[in-house]
């Protein structure tokens, strides 16, 4: 598992705000940034491009990535990693963190709790460029700019193994609910009563669920229960790396169920009219796909490799850096 569940459970935008917590990386480490965890004020300098956010191995990934792109540009760079949003989001705003990785829509309803209160109706879709573009006055308030969100996606999906897929002709949720068969979610708890799982699931595409299997969010246990069939359906990440060791599959979100998690550099006013700074990190955008993410948390996962490692050959395969 790469992170914490975020978009899915949550109710309304008032928990979309909850801060992101690590789950299974290691310190970022290994010359391209400080990797000390400090606080920004004591480890940067006006010359130094600050790069910041939580410390989960995807994250991890995207900070090396951004890191390796600033220094191929020229940057002098260090890494902050910090605990939670809220801790990074301020350094961020008063410009002691310059950029950060974010998702989309869990970052515009931050912003948007934080502008509007926990009632707020919904900022965030399932079309990633209007869900940046209703975030951004509300980024530019607080001194952060948004760039171009990446192809990649972190969201909340459905898997099932893949012989349940072939044998029933499966590639989509509407597929899934076209069979007319109730079937066991392994999920968190509280996936009963969030809009984008059990009751979206029902809802949206009219799938029964017999059951509900308290086993967490992209977890072993959740994974294992759909491998072994104690459920046919699990609760799974889109971006997670291990998916092909329980022999899962996930099922196409036709429906559009899910928010915009797309990937997306969130900047400080201070380095946001830098073109080469921008022009660079946005230059992953349109190469980053949810599949590359979901390889490269696998080797960092599974293969044990470091995430500045795996950032820097995915950079240099696909000619952004020299």
């Amino acid at each position: 598992m790469t992170r914490t569940p975020r978009t899915l459970l949550v109710t309304g935008a008032a928990v979309l705000a909850l801060a992101l917590s690590s789950c299974a990386a290691d310190e970022v480490a290994g010359g391209t940034g400080t990797g000390t965890g400090e606080s920004p004020s004591e480890s940067t300098s006006a010359e130094t491009v600050v790069v910041g956010g939580p410390n989960f191995t995807e994250a991890s990934i995207l900070q090396e990535m951004y890191v390796a792109l600033l220094q191929d540009a020229g940057y002098e760079t260090e890494v902050v990693s910090v605990d939670n949003r809220e801790l990074y989001f301020d350094a961020l705003s008063s410009g002691e963190i310059d950029v950060v990785p974010e998702y989309a829509a869990t970052f515009a309803e931050f912003l948007n709790v934080q502008a509007n209160g926990e009632g707020a109706p919904l900022i965030a879709t399932n079309d990633p460029a209007a869900t940046v573009a209703a975030a951004q006055p509300l980024a530019q308030a607080q001194g952060v700019e948004l760039l171009e969100p990446a192809q990649a996606a972190d969201q909340n999906a459905f898997a099932v193994t893949q012989t349940f897929a072939d044998e029933n002709g499966l590639t989509t949720l509407s597929d899934l609910a076209a069979r007319g068969q109730a079937v066991a979610l392994a999920a968190p708890p509280e996936c009963a009563e969030r809009p984008f799982c059990q009751p979206g699931l029902e809802g949206t595409y009219g799938l029964s669920i017999s059951s509900l299997l308290p086993l967490g969010f992209s977890t072993p246990e959740t994974k294992s229960a759909v491998q072994n069939g104690q459920a046919q359906l699990g609760l799974v990440a889109t971006t997670d790396g291990t998916l092909d060791q329980f022999r899962l599959v996930i099922l196409e979100d036709d429906k559009k169920l899910q928010l915009a998690d797309n990937l997306v550099p969130a900047v400080s006013a201070d380095v946001a009219d830098d073109q080469v700074l921008t022009d660079k990190l946005n230059s992953l955008a349109s190469v980053l796909t949810t599949e590359d993410l979901a390889i490269l948390n696998g080797q960092v996962d599974s293969e044990r490799l470091l995430p500045a490692d795996v950032a820097r050959n995915y950079l240099l395969d696909h000619d952004l850096i020299n």
